[in-house]
């Protein structure tokens, strides 16, 4: 659990729970008309933007790593990989067929080495596994992205048919708190839909889409030097350049070489 996105979103929350709380009932706060062209504009909007299996690939994908973290950090894998290389220069192929990893995409390459298949083609289909998911995790903070930025538009668009209604109205004084309330409440919560929720998910996906970047191709570069038979000193070298420099030399279980 990424419990930092957990945090943030009850902290604002609660912020404006409380705010609301402050001034009255939270009755006041509540409006069928404002929730209708909110959340219907914005999602009619994003199904034009996007094709139906972008999001329907694009947003569980978003909400479940917007919620995670990776299993293995990039220096935890580092320290696996060495040591699946030493497992591997003692025991050959067959060894790692034993080996067991949380981390199911390294898990699939060390079946290939497993196996024993050539390495242009673990370098193929790794790459390839990592492209289309990064593809589909990049679509997910888009269509967050989208989210965001139409919710505060149709935020405006439930203010301008609130105050034509109003206006409209003007003979009948009964009419104009309720017209005014759906006005304002629309502003309201496009404001909130799009700067508590959809657009700090999208940049808290785009970070999550760097790290599995850097994770997967560390993964498929130790993988292809385990395949080429290489030394767990030298795969712990070369992989260690994927790790900012502050963390290179941090303490790490010692892999013979």
């Amino acid at each position: 659990m990424d419990i930092m996105t957990l945090i943030g979103l009850l902290c604002g929350i609660a912020v404006i729970t409380v705010i609301m709380l402050l001034g009255g009932s939270m009755e006041m706060f509540w409006s069928e008309h404002a929730v209708i062209i909110i959340f219907g504009g914005s999602i009619a909007a994003t199904m034009i933007r996007f094709p139906l299996s972008a999001i329907m690939h694009g947003l569980p994908l978003g909400a479940k790593f917007a919620f995670t973290m990776s299993r293995l950090s990039a220096r935890d894998l580092v320290d696996e990989l060495a040591r699946i290389a030493e497992i591997a220069r003692k025991q050959g192929p067959v060894g790692l067929e034993k080996v067991e990893t949380d981390e199911p995409f390294l898990a699939k390459g060390i079946r290939y080495v497993a196996d024993g298949y050539d390495l242009e083609f673990i370098r193929d289909n790794l790459e390839r596994d990592r492209d289309n998911f990064l593809m589909h995790l990049d679509e997910g903070g888009k269509i967050y992205r989208a989210i965001g930025d139409c919710a505060p538009a149709f935020g405006m668009v439930g203010t301008l048919i609130g105050m034509v209604q109003m206006f409209a109205n003007m003979t009948d004084p009964s009419k104009l708190g309720p017209f005014m309330a759906t006005a304002l409440l629309a502003t309201l919560y496009g404001a909130l839909v799009s700067n508590l929720f959809c657009l700090p998910l999208a940049d808290k996906l785009h970070v999550k889409l760097l790290d599995e970047e850097t994770n997967r191709t560390l993964i498929i570069d130790g993988i292809l030097m385990i395949r080429d038979s290489k030394s767990p000193t030298l795969v712990r070298e070369m992989l260690l350049a994927y790790l900012p420099e502050k963390h290179r030399h941090e303490e790490s279980e010692p892999v013979p070489a």
